[in-house]
């Protein structure tokens, strides 16, 4: 299935996201909008591998969010640790009712119930390369163009913002 399909309600989801973890990445969201990131849910990675959330902030910086909703959502993901080749911080964000203390302590932690979020843990930081940081940057713009020209043609209207 692909991961948009123009015309569905909300063509992110896809049926692997639970309720959970939906309302986990919108809380996650909010609070990178109020600090001025420009967030992409669900991105391909040059890994083959698909990110939850990629922000990318002001100063260029890439933050990739590994979302977890359940003890056992963390229990059986162990692809984790590739996402640190294609961000320079690595964020793990989950709801009040996952224990904070299964997440490992050199990833950030971000708390979310849906209508906010708070870093709890800031990520450490491991600076990309820099031909690593043009490709992911470049994946980020043209994935966003994308979807900005699905959502177009689909008549969804999005809102203009400004970023600066």
């Amino acid at each position: 299935m692909p991961l948009v399909i123009p015309g569905q309600t909300n063509p992110l989801i896809d049926g692997r996201q639970s309720e959970n973890a939906m309302l986990v990445r919108r809380g996650v969201q909010r609070l990178f909008v109020e600090l001025g990131l420009a967030v992409v849910p669900e991105l391909p990675l040059a890994s083959g591998r698909r990110a939850d959330l990629v922000a990318l902030t002001r100063s260029g910086e890439i933050w990739i969010v590994e979302i977890k909703s359940s003890i056992e959502d963390w229990r059986v993901d162990r692809k984790w640790p590739i996402y640190r080749e294609h961000c320079d911080r690595l964020f793990f964000a989950t709801h009040p009712g996952v224990p904070a203390d299964i997440f490992p302590e050199d990833c950030g932690f971000i708390l979310s119930d849906g209508y906010g979020a708070e870093i709890i843990r800031d990520a450490p930081e491991h600076k990309l390369a820099g031909s690593t940081r043009k490709a992911m940057t470049l994946r980020f713009a043209r994935v966003s163009a994308a979807r900005m020209t699905l959502a177009e043609l689909s008549g969804i209207h999005l809102p203009e913002t400004d970023m600066e």
